[in-house]
């Protein structure tokens, strides 16, 4: 016990204040401390898809399998095949996509073949009448977990761009993963089986083990972080593990969009003396976003935060490490539709150990990326002017599709304290506030000039709502004069 307190977070001797900790740390993840685990890095898909793939082929009982995006192309097959043998021996097989993800990647053929084959499939939040605005909330989750004692968490999704193009000199997709055995496998199990309830039948109960079923197989201690929409238990955990660095706070996000509060509680924490880095891609997938990140940086920078940007093909991990002690890794971005719009999957391990691998890999990563700092009229800029090489992304216009969402969001807020004059804006900003002025512009002269063009579709959307309104009114009201009816009809039956 004592040398897994020197390993934790929190080392203090005083039961209470140790106490005080784990609670602060359950309520605001929303997750429960389990110890008793085995634990593996995985470094790109070089390490987690074999990893993935020989699971799989080990199954003797149940996979499941949820991703965001899946492509069908060579990767995805490979995938679709070791899926479908396994079926076919009676293996019950389970695989979770998500539509607007998937939209465009995977063909109907692909996903038929599956359920030919045995395999059950379910399809996240495809659009529907009744819910016009349905689409913001997707599955962005992405784990594996095997006959209930393995599981795999992590950013990586399905797809040729995560190995990499080698005969047109493409590199692979810079991403991290985390392979579990133990006591915490089953808490991935419970967070797969609350997803694939929301779209049909639930899982049997016998097929979600609990945690006292799985022996221990190592001394690692760790959380399930499994966010729901509007829940921010990934939030509150980023914001408290922010409160709580005392040495180092190092960051690594795909499509970091900072809020205030999140990006005032780096800032604090970097202005306390804490070492924090955010690493962040050089070149995207979503060029758009770019332009949005970067509006954010100043702030950050003149706090004392540290920020670099990686010089190689697309940086898609979520990561962070804390102090030498704590670490996370997941599909959760540092932004508004991850923590509030999205389901997330998130693992926080606090291990000594496990941490020190993590900060090896993130000091490569800086290796491989260059630093922005403030130049003399105060603008972040790179610290070299090194040319950087040019990047290529095959399928980014399916890749992370909602993440435009968020996008709108930081516009928003760009506009917002223009307007009102809240805050004094970021020479960053101006580009945001430029493009938004000419979009508005375009939109005045289309309205004078062709103001049909842009009734037609308010006329749509507009009728579209006021249906869906209507027709959940009254289906509410029907509903509660059948329950109304129900509660007579007990109530007689109680007087006879």
């Amino acid at each position: 016990m004592k040398k897994l307190q020197n390993q934790r977070l929190f080392p203090q001797t005083d039961p209470y204040v140790r106490l005080i900790a784990e609670q602060s740390f359950s309520r605001a993840a929303g997750a429960p401390h389990v110890e008793g685990n085995s634990v593996r890095l995985l470094k790109d898909a070089d390490e987690n898809y074999p990893a993935w793939l020989n699971a799989m082929r080990s199954a003797t009982k149940s996979i499941h399998f949820e991703n965001y995006i899946i492509y069908d192309d060579d990767i995805g097959r490979q995938f679709a095949d070791i899926m479908i043998a396994r079926a076919q021996d009676g293996v019950k097989v389970r695989v979770i996509y998500d539509w607007l993800g998937t939209l465009g990647a995977a063909s109907r053929r692909y996903w038929k073949r599956l359920m030919d084959a045995g395999v059950e499939v379910r399809c996240f939040n495809p659009p529907r009448m009744d819910r016009p605005f349905g689409w913001v909330n997707r599955d962005h989750r992405k784990m594996i977990a095997i006959d209930g004692t393995t599981g795999f968490v992590t950013g990586l999704c399905v797809g040729r761009m995560w190995v990499g193009y080698p005969d047109r000199s493409i590199d692979p997709w810079r991403d991290t993963g985390i392979m579990i055995t133990g006591p915490a496998v089953s808490d991935i199990e419970k967070a797969f089986a609350d997803i694939w309830s929301t779209m049909g039948p639930d899982l049997p109960n016998d097929e979600v083990p609990e945690r006292g079923a799985i022996h221990p197989t190592g001394d690692v201690s760790l959380r399930v972080v499994a966010s729901a929409p509007y829940t921010t238990g990934l939030f509150r955990l980023d914001q408290l593990i922010s409160a709580v660095a005392r040495e180092t706070l190092w960051l690594t996000d795909a499509y970091f969009m900072g809020v205030s509060p999140y990006v005032q509680a780096l800032a604090a924490a970097a202005q306390d003396g804490v070492d924090v880095r955010l690493l962040v891609p050089g070149t995207t997938d979503i060029p758009i976003l770019s332009a949005f990140s970067r509006a954010g940086y100043q702030t950050l920078l003149e706090a004392g935060v540290r920020i670099f940007e990686w010089n190689g093909q697309m940086l898609h991990a979520k990561t962070a490490v804390v102090d030498g002690k704590w670490a996370r890794i997941g599909s959760t971005n540092l932004n508004i539709s991850s923590w509030l719009g999205n389901y997330e999957l998130d693992v926080a391990v606090e291990d000594q150990t496990f941490a020190r691998s993590m900060e090896e890999m993130y000091l490569e990563d800086l290796s491989r990326s260059t630093e922005i700092v403030l130049g003399r009229r105060r603008a972040a800029c790179p610290v070299s002017r090194r040319t950087r090489t040019r990047h290529h992304f095959p399928g980014r216009s399916k890749a992370s599709m909602s993440r435009a969402g968020v996008g709108v969001m930081r516009v928003s807020n760009v506009l917002g304290a223009a307007i009102s004059q809240r805050r004094t804006l970021e020479p960053a900003e101006a580009k945001l506030m430029f493009g938004a002025g000419a979009i508005f512009l375009a939109l005045a002269v289309l309205f004078a000039l062709w103001p049909q063009w842009l009734a037609v579709p308010f006329v749509i959307i507009s009728s579209w709502l006021a249906i869906t309104l209507i027709f959940k009114a009254i289906r509410l009201v029907l509903d509660h004069r059948r329950q109304d009816r129900e509660l007579r009809g007990k109530g007689t039956s109680a007087e006879g």
